[in-house]
């Protein structure tokens, strides 16, 4: 490779001090520019995230601030509206436009799956026949931001001519919906999250908190208990865990492993893999339960006896096996396999019984949802 001497101001601009050094004057330069082109734009990258980020958490605190200025704003108002809700013989129609339109259909759901019947009625439609969905005994909702929207202040006299009952929730206290309302209660913001202050952002997620403070108040003054919100969702886990019962997945009749405790192992072992449980009951002569054989018994069994097929069950089995009521909930099931480190009960009528009428194994709860 070919080297050659560079002068004095080559020197400096290389960092190089002294005369007299060679250098490889083709690479050295597009070296030091391609190294300060990568820098560069990777730099130019890092701030991009941070950007990113903090504008991130800009958007947070905004809409932070706006629900903690909720706060401040909770009064007698607050009160008469959960008090108009609770008086309510019919449903509660939330109705809005737009962005507060999603946000109503949303405040409904949340007051349907807590115990207050609520539905979602469009204005614009409502003034093109669903007003018909409407009676006289429901309570209103309506969400302006400006309270000057032109859908919903057609439809106030309809709700007037029907009598309904009227809460509006409006950023505009002087707004022609504010006024309308039996109660007005406030989801005014000082800014919105929107750069530009034009989508409604830090609006909707304080008119959506507000819609479940009305919700949950109300939910607490009509006593609603965890048992009442699993009826309404009896799909889901909770649902499945408050409402299921020990009964309604137990194993019964020809499912049921159970041998006498004076059969042989041989007759256990068959039962307990025919039944696929990985256990079988163990009865006297009466029929009443005296023991288990778990394959873990059977693990036990195989060190202990050389002749084990020929070996009675009484002489394996572990005596006091676990149990549970038919009527207790499958929940409760769980918690005592829990407890006890084990994956079946047994199950009786009622406690005090002696004869076992089933048998519940952990994969049933399991694919129940129980747990």
């Amino acid at each position: 490779m070919l080297l050659t001497p560079i002068s004095y101001p080559a020197y400096r601009q290389a960092g190089v001090e002294g005369r007299g050094v060679a250098v490889q004057s083709q690479t050295l330069a597009p070296e030091r520019k391609g190294e300060g082109a990568g820098r560069q734009v990777k730099e130019e990258m890092t701030q991009e995230k941070l950007d990113i980020l903090e504008e991130a958490k800009r958007v947070l605190r905004v809409e932070a601030h706006s629900i903690l200025d909720l706060v401040e704003r909770i009064d007698e108002s607050f009160s008469r509206a959960v008090e108009l809700l609770y008086q309510c013989k019919g449903r509660v129609v939330l109705m809005g436009m737009g962005k507060s339109g999603l946000v109503g259909r949303k405040i409904a759901s949340t007051f349907a799956s807590t115990g207050t019947p609520a539905f979602f009625l469009h204005p614009a439609e409502g003034v093109n026949g669903d007003f018909g969905m409407l009676a006289k005994e429901d309570v209103v909702i309506a969400i302006s931001k400006s309270g000057e929207t032109r859908e919903l202040l057609e439809v106030l006299p309809l709700i007037k001519r029907y009598g309904n009952r009227f809460i509006t929730l409006t950023g505009n206290f002087n707004s022609t919906l504010a006024k309308a309302g039996d109660v007005c209660l406030s989801i005014h913001v000082k800014e919105e999250a929107c750069p530009m202050g034009l989508a409604p952002t830090a609006s909707t997620t304080a008119t959506l908190a507000l819609g479940d403070a009305l919700a949950v108040a109300l939910m607490g003054k009509k006593g609603f208990k965890e048992e009442d919100f699993a009826l309404l969702h009896p799909g889901g886990t909770l649902g499945k865990r408050l409402l299921l019962k020990v009964e309604d997945l137990m194993h019964i009749g020809e499912a049921f492993p159970m041998v006498s405790e004076k059969a042989l192992m041989k007759d256990a072992i068959f039962e307990i893999t025919s039944k696929r449980l990985g256990a079988t009951g163990v009865c006297n002569g009466e029929g009443h339960l005296v023991g288990v054989i778990t394959d873990g018994d059977l693990r036990r069994a195989l060190e202990k006896f050389s002749d084990l097929l020929h070996r009675k069950t009484s002489e394996v089995m572990t005596r006091n096996p676990k149990w549970i009521e038919k009527d207790a909930l499958a929940a409760k099931a769980v918690q005592r396999m829990e407890e006890y480190s084990i994956t079946s009960l047994f199950i009786f009528n009622r406690t005090g019984d002696k004869v076992p009428v089933g048998i519940i194994h952990l994969h049933d709860l399991l694919k129940a949802g129980v747990v």
